[in-house]
């Protein structure tokens, strides 16, 4: 039987005016709305959109978005935008119009009142741990927090407390207080059974964290043990009436509020994850309680944001724990609904890297996230060597079972589409080393490749063109593969010479570089063609020095500042870099190591984004300054 009936719900909806209600978080357009008539609209609080498209009426309690399809009642409002239970979002109104909601049936007064007891047994529970957390014995807890560079402040926000290593410590406070045994085995708080003499306490020696649930009560702990050579390092309450940690989020009733207002919530590892980042600044992060995330967690946190972000460490065991979270997706998707991910440097957490690098290092780290329709194909970089017809078919099959878990089959087909064009790219990878030829073999070689190559072509021209940026990048150029050994002597000529011989200009270069290294600047540079007269006109096959690079790179006739070409130069440094990265992507499969060519990928697209986002600013200050150009020539 429903506990709240049509009726009581249909005199809460009489009694609250959807429009105040929804105008809590929405501000309405004077101009569009009309409230003599109960009709309002407004800019939708679930999508970000800049014309009011979000429809509240009054007259039939409902209220609809013609841009992204979001409708519902009064309390469907309070369950999406704020995340609450439907239960919760009955009371709260019901408090509002002053309905009292009907008695609960004998049965279910006992349940609640059971309930009730135990709420009440864990909240002394936690008294107990935040006391002893100032006593004597908890001095290493004490140190450890503020190693871990927690402030008192915080720890009063999230209650840490501590559990002494006495077997009985708290079950002797409760007993104290009148709770009785079969309360405290029942809340999770002690160790009891037939076949255990003496009960004793479930937490000892341990640093405590309240888990609460979304009205904020404490309904489990999690402990982090304290002597190193405790095998279970963290622990977390058995499941009880209260507490089944598939259904729970640490920190869900804290988070959901910053979520909604930032638009994304978070979803790390361990306790001191989401405590550091909260400390930062960041208070929409939460993790699962030692278990991969589960189904109905991603249901609650499809709650407070359409795409989670998952932050993993990006070593073998966060791949793994990604993995089992595509499984889980997958399936449960729906329209405007995902999840993506964001990959630690390996070894680091949050909370290190916080404290090493700042907040700003983790954000940028959240701006590279990878969305779930490339982690369904890059987990199948599984080892395997896709150098025949039907080793590819065989990932592709792979890739596309995976996408027949997924439900909505408008959604599906969009992943097989997405899927394509990436195994597209993926099998599209060459690799263009040249292998055991000595220098002046190379060079009618070189020539081929360097015309196959503008990247390559650019980076060496740039080199040949501004001497000084060997200074610049000089570690990058030490480590570019460029695919012949006469281009890497080339560079390390030009090297010699900026450092050894202080040459900086380009004429100086010309002047001093080696005749056998000319093959090679006259292919990525271009070496200037002597005029040949034909009566009294100059041959049109005249050439200046450099032409074959700025026919490659146009935008050095700009005459572009020093900064614009180091970033210029960095753009293709990065670009290069990347090609490499793949040939190690292919090597890790070759070698049977799946795992690493997986990291390996996620670091692919990591860079890619990082370059893509380089690019759109070299680009743009390339623009303006050909306006501005365009406009000096013009005057």
């Amino acid at each position: 039987m429903a506990r709240f009936s049509p009726q009581v719900l249909d005199d809460i909806r009489n009694r609250l005016t959807l429009s105040d209600i929804v105008g809590r978080r929405v501000s309405y357009d004077r101009r569009k709305s009309q409230p003599q008539k109960g009709d309002f609209w407004g800019c939708c609080p679930f999508h970000n959109e800049k014309t009011p498209s979000f429809h509240v009426d009054d007259r039939k309690g409902i209220y609809h978005c013609f841009g992204c399809g979001a409708t519902g009642d009064h309390f469907r409002f309070l369950t999406e935008k704020e995340g609450l239970s439907f239960p919760e979002a009955v009371e709260r109104l019901a408090d509002e119009a002053g309905v009292i909601l009907p008695k609960l049936d004998p049965q279910m007064i006992h349940e609640e009142k059971r309930r009730a007891s135990l709420y009440d047994v864990l909240a002394m529970a936690q008294q107990f741990f935040v006391e002893q957390l100032q006593g004597s014995e908890a001095a290493a807890a004490r140190g450890y927090l503020k190693s871990r560079g927690l402030t008192l402040e915080t720890q009063r926000r999230f209650g840490i407390g501590f559990a002494p290593r006495e077997r009985s410590a708290l079950k002797q406070y409760l007993a104290a207080k009148g709770v009785e045994h079969d309360q405290m085995a029942e809340a999770g708080l002690i160790v009891s059974g037939p076949d255990i003499p003496v009960s004793y306490d479930k937490f000892r020696d341990r640093i405590m964290f309240p888990i609460l649930d979304l009205r904020e009560r404490v309904i489990a702990f999690g402990g982090r043990a304290m002597a190193p050579d405790n095998p279970a390092k963290y622990m977390n309450s058995p499941e009880t009436p209260l507490f089944s940690k598939r259904t729970v989020l640490y920190n869900a009733a804290r988070a959901r509020k910053a979520a909604h207002e930032r638009g994304r919530i978070i979803v790390v590892e361990g306790y001191m994850d989401v405590i550091a980042l909260a400390q930062a600044g960041i208070e929409e992060a939460v993790a699962p309680l030692g278990t991969a995330l589960t189904g109905e967690q991603l249901q609650l946190l499809w709650k407070n944001a359409d795409e989670p972000i998952l932050c993993f460490d990006g070593d073998e065991a966060g791949l793994r724990a990604a993995n089992r979270s595509v499984d889980t997706a997958l399936p449960m998707l729906a329209p405007g609904k995902s999840i993506c991910f964001a990959f630690l440097p390996k070894g680091k957490d949050p909370d290190d890297l916080i404290r090493e690098s700042g907040v700003e290092e983790f954000e940028d780290i959240l701006k590279e996230k990878l969305p779930l329709y490339k982690m369904v194909s890059i987990r199948h970089f599984d080892g395997g060597v896709f150098d025949t017809p039907e080793k590819k078919v065989g990932l592709e099959k792979r890739i596309f079972s995976d996408i027949a878990l997924i439900r909505d089959q408008g959604i599906a087909y969009h992943y097989r589409q997405s899927a394509r064009i990436d195994l597209a790219n993926f099998f599209s990878v060459k690799d263009n080393r040249f292998q055991g030829k000595k220098f002046q073999e190379n060079l009618s070689e070189a020539k081929i490749f360097i015309g196959s190559n503008t990247l390559s072509r650019v980076v060496l021209g740039f080199i040949a063109e501004f001497p000084w940026m060997v200074s610049l990048f000089d570690s990058e150029l030490t480590r570019i593969e460029l695919g012949n050994q006469a281009f890497i002597e080339f560079i390390a000529a030009v090297r010699r010479l900026v450092i050894d011989d202080d040459v900086h200009t380009i004429s100086e270069l010309y002047d001093s570089l080696p005749m056998g290294f000319h093959t090679i600047l006259h292919a990525v540079h271009g070496i200037p063609e002597r005029a040949v007269r034909e009566g009294d006109d100059v041959s049109r096959y005249a050439r200046e020095r450099g032409y074959k690079l700025r026919m490659l790179f146009p935008g050095l006739r700009l005459d572009p500042s020093e900064d614009l070409l180091r970033q210029t130069m960095d753009l293709h440094m990065r670009k290069l870099f990347l090609m490499s990265h793949k040939k190690d992507i292919e090597e890790a499969w070759k070698s049977g190591d799946g795992m690493r060519a997986s990291a390996l990928a996620i670091e692919y697209h990591r860079s890619e984004a990082e370059i893509r986002e380089l690019e759109e600013y070299v680009t743009e200050q390339y623009d303006d300054l050909r306006k501005l150009v365009d406009t000096q020539t013009a005057a």
